[in-house]
């Protein structure tokens, strides 16, 4: 989950305004809704701190070895070729016949 993502859904889960999670977490309700638009991304010290601001705690799971990465590139390929299913179909474009040159 995204940082902008976290944000938003634990103040939303807290009930609280933006300007009240601001003013809990000791930070500006501007910064606030700059977080939660993805304007700006807070540092994980920051993103802690506002989280623990709406009664939450952030785990941080960093990803490593090839493995995790080629799991999480499956899920990628998968999610954009599921999209593609979706897609609308383009019709066949009509072949031009030109008639055979001269020789």
């Amino acid at each position: 989950m995204d940082p902008a993502t976290a944000i938003r859904q634990a103040r939303e889960q807290a009930k609280l305004s933006k300007r009240e999670l601001a003013r809990r977490a000791g930070t500006s309700a501007a910064a606030i809704v700059q977080y939660e638009s993805g304007a700006r991304e807070p540092s994980y010290t920051t993103l802690t701190r506002i989280l623990r601001a709406a009664g939450f705690d952030a785990e941080l799971k960093v990803v490593t070895g090839r493995r995790d990465l080629r799991a999480m590139r499956a899920r990628h390929l998968a999610e954009v070729l599921d999209l593609a299913e979706h897609l609308p179909r383009r019709r066949a474009a009509r072949r031009i016949t030109y008639p055979p040159f001269a020789r």
